[in-house]
Parts: structure tokens; C-alpha cells; sequence
């Protein structure tokens, strides 16, 4: 009997120690996870482009000489400022200079002749005055008098159409003057010299119809920048003008620049039957701020809501199903959640978890799952508004 009680003993001292051994030595170390506490703040909801958005000039001209020519002053060069009214291109302008004095020497003309036949219409009209007095006193037949009236009617039209010569010769001369004046192109605003296809002694020739030439000059005033960016049909029906918006650029990481929704297409384009997008401007609130070049790739986030002081919770914590893990007294948890509003940063949460708790944000591991083991390191804290 005491043989049994002795064994009995033995073995239950080995569970013992094997339990404990279980339970110390061999037992599986808690996994690492990194969480954030669920806290109080602002969440937004937004909308973003579907494609990458694009810098571009509301100000951007591209000139062309309206007449041929060759150039003899270029003022300003590529990245070069200038004021509106300033001479970007002037051509030779001894052509046009030509033609005004032919014309010039023209007019002197057709006045003299103007001169000559208002004198002689002149001279014909006393003529016509004196033979209708004497044909009253029967001296002159009526014959006589009627060919009085013909010869002043006739200097008369004479003088008429020696002042309409002169009318037509000034302008003769202000013709070859605005000839002359597009020899000469000048800026239409301020800006900077984006692009200049010609040189010094060059020739340039006026764009024939139906045959487009590059343009000789393009220009910009950068002040003027705004974003054109294609947001997603499904959104088109929440976005409106005056909506704030943030706006990132490629070329300035980590940087974001206020702005707001300028103008939305009234028409969706369907090229790609798939990824049907609206276009949208945005225009920001400083552009001088940015320093953008036209043509530099942009983000936009188009703000459609927000709420203040709400419970929320970091959005990479969020798996699928609308669901959280939460760490309790060293264990994973999964909890079911109700959702507000949400974006790329934050997500509002209606129920399910309270500020306070502790939310799983390292979901990378498969192990990581409810009734894992954890020991928790705290995420670093993130900005409440971007």
C-alpha cells in the first residue's frame, strides 16, 4: 500500500514539474506587437485623385510673329522675367518702314490732285453762276447753261473723288503702320520667357492655314499655377467649388499646400471605359509659397468632411470586416467596431473600443491574431491634423 502512495506521489510530483516547466522554461515567449491608444481628435473624410494631377499656367501664351521676318532682338531669354508691355521679339522692321514712307509720298500725291480738282471744281461752280445770270437776261441760250452744270457737276465728282484718294492713301499708311507694329511682339503679361525656338539673324514665317508651326516664343506667369487632376466618377457627385483641398507635390516630399476646389468638368471622360474620371482645378491658397513649375505631378485631397473631438483610431489598426485587435492584460482581443468617417490617417470609431485602449497596428504577422500572447511597445504618436 505504501508502495502505491510513494509511486503515486512520484508521479504526480513529475506533472508537477513538468507543468511547470511548461509554464516557465518552455512556454512560448509573448510576441512583440506595436499598438496606439485609442484617443480623441479630428477625422476627416476625403476624396483623392484617381491618376496623378498636374501643375499648369492659367497665364501661358504661345506666340508666333503674325507676319514673316527677320529677327534682330531677342530681350529676354529662356527663365528671364518681364513685365507686361515689354518687347519679347522684334523682327526687321525696314520692309514695313519702307512701305509707310511709299505711302507717305502717295499721300502727297493724291492731295495735290485733290488740290487741283477741288480748284477746278471751284472755278466751275462761279462759271455755272454767272451763265445762269445771264441766261435770266436772255443773253446766254439755255444750251450754254446746261453745259455749265454738266462741267461743275462733273468737277465736283472730280473733287470728290480726289478727297476720297486721300482718304484712302492715310489709310494706306495706317495699314503698313500696324504692319509695321507686328514686327514687333510684346508680352501680354507678366511672367518668364518658358521656351524660345528662335535666334538672332533667323528668319520666321507667319503659321499658313491648316498648317500649324511650333511657336516662336512661350510664355508663363508663374503666379498663376493651378492643379488640373482627374478624381473618380463615383466622387464626382460630392465634390463642389469652394471645398478645401491639400495639395502634394513629387517634387517637395513631405510638404503639403493648402488650396481650394476652383471648378469641376461638366462632362465625364470615358476614354478609358474602365477608370471613367471628372476633372477638377484646384488653385492654392499661396502658389508663391510652392515655386511649381508647369507640368510637375500632383496629389489632391479634397476635404468633404470633419469632426472634431471624436474617438478615434489610427486606420492601419482597421482589418477587414471593420474590426481591431486589442491588447487586454498581456492578450490579443478582436473586437468589432463602428465606424465614422475615415481617411488615409484616422477613422472614427462609434463603438467598440474607448480612448484608452490599446489597438494592435503591427498586423504583419500571422501569428498576431485573438488569443496570441503580446508584449506591447507604443507606436510613435501621429499629428492630429495633417
Amino acid at each position: 500500500m505504501r508502495r502505491w502512495i510513494v509511486r503515486l506521489l512520484v508521479i504526480l510530483g513529475i506533472v508537477a514539474l513538468g507543468l511547470a516547466l511548461r509554464a516557465t522554461v518552455w512556454a512560448p515567449k509573448p510576441i512583440e506587437v506595436t499598438v496606439a491608444e485609442v484617443g480623441r481628435g479630428r477625422v476627416e473624410q476625403t476624396v483623392t485623385n484617381s491618376r496623378a494631377g498636374t501643375v499648369k499656367a492659367r497665364r501661358r501664351a504661345q506666340i508666333s510673329p503674325e507676319v514673316g521676318g527677320r529677327v534682330v532682338e531677342i530681350p529676354f531669354r529662356e527663365g528671364e522675367a518681364f513685365k507686361r508691355g515689354d518687347v519679347l521679339l522684334r523682327l526687321d522692321p525696314s520692309v514695313p518702314e519702307a512701305r509707310i514712307s511709299l505711302s507717305r509720298r502717295e499721300l502727297q500725291a493724291t492731295e495735290a490732285q485733290r488740290q487741283q480738282a477741288c480748284v477746278a471744281a471751284e472755278r466751275a461752280q462761279r462759271e455755272r453762276g454767272r451763265l445762269k445770270k445771264l441766261a435770266a437776261e436772255g443773253i446766254v441760250s439755255t444750251d450754254a447753261l446746261d453745259q455749265a452744270q454738266s462741267s461743275a457737276d462733273t468737277a465736283a465728282a472730280a473733287c470728290r473723288a480726289a478727297r476720297a484718294g486721300v482718304d484712302q492713301a492715310r489709310a494706306a499708311i495706317e495699314l503698313a503702320s500696324r504692319e509695321q507694329g507686328l514686327t514687333v511682339i510684346r508680352a501680354p503679361f507678366d511672367g518668364i520667357v518658358a521656351d524660345l525656338s528662335v535666334e538672332l539673324g533667323e528668319y520666321t514665317t507667319p503659321s499658313p492655314p491648316g498648317m500649324p508651326i511650333p511657336p516662336v516664343l512661350d510664355v508663363l506667369d508663374p503666379g498663376s499655377v493651378y492643379v488640373s487632376t482627374p478624381m473618380d466618377e463615383v466622387d464626382s457627385s460630392r465634390i463642389h467649388p469652394g471645398q478645401r483641398a491639400r495639395v502634394t507635390f513629387d517634387s517637395q516630399p513631405g510638404r503639403q499646400f493648402p488650396g481650394r476646389v476652383r471648378r469641376i468638368a461638366p462632362y465625364v471622360l470615358d476614354r478609358e471605359e474602365q477608370n471613367r474620371t471628372v476633372e477638377i482645378e484646384v488653385e492654392l491658397d499661396d502658389p508663391g509659397t510652392a515655386r511649381l513649375l508647369p507640368g510637375t505631378s500632383a496629389d489632391v485631397e479634397v476635404l468633404l468632411e470633419a469632426r472634431e473631438n471624436v474617438p478615434r483610431i489610427p486606420t492601419a489598426t482597421l482589418i477587414e470586416g471593420e474590426r481591431a485587435l486589442v491588447a487586454e492584460n498581456g492578450v490579443l482581443a478582436e473586437r468589432k467596431l463602428k465606424i465614422g468617417l475615415k481617411n488615409w490617417d484616422w477613422t472614427e470609431v462609434l463603438s467598440g473600443v474607448a480612448p484608452g485602449d490599446l489597438v494592435v497596428v503591427s498586423l504583419d504577422q500571422p501569428e498576431i491574431k485573438a488569443g496570441a500572447k503580446v508584449r506591447t511597445v507604443r507606436a510613435a504618436p501621429k499629428s492630429g491634423t495633417p
